[in-house]
């Protein structure tokens, strides 16, 4: 069971750069309510993130949550499937402050003058 509090995922080209954007519901990715991942292939870059009363968005897989803070625009879901010698099972989930691509793009890549930092914080809830 997967579920992915994004209202749009990055429409990516053939070496999964990103092109575009849509809504969830358009692209047969909707995890918005969990569900199973079943047969689902999954290399996608979630955005649009509903966040809680505390700013964190918050992936669920089975009972396992990751939580992300407001740094993190972006989660990239994948399923593994297409790896040479790999057979499906598990899932990456990764919060990502910027968009695939951002060295080119600039999508929320985050610069840095000499001297200032930046900070973004996430983790993982067990289940209980």
């Amino acid at each position: 069971m997967l579920q992915v509090p994004a209202a749009s995922v990055l429409e990516a080209d053939e070496r999964g750069i990103p092109v575009g954007a849509g809504p969830v519901e358009a692209t047969g990715v909707d995890f918005r309510e969990a569900r199973p991942i079943g047969t689902t292939r999954l290399d996608h870059c979630f955005t649009g993130l509903e966040r809680d009363k505390d700013g964190r968005a918050r992936v669920t897989v089975d009972r396992t949550t990751l939580w992300a803070d407001a740094s993190y625009p972006y989660l990239m879901i994948f399923t593994g499937d297409g790896l040479p010698d790999v057979e499906r099972r598990s899932l990456a989930v990764e919060p990502m402050t910027c968009a695939p691509n951002a060295f080119v793009s600039g999508d929320g890549l985050i610069l840095l003058e000499p001297g200032e930092s930046h900070a973004a914080a996430w983790g993982i809830v067990p289940p209980r």
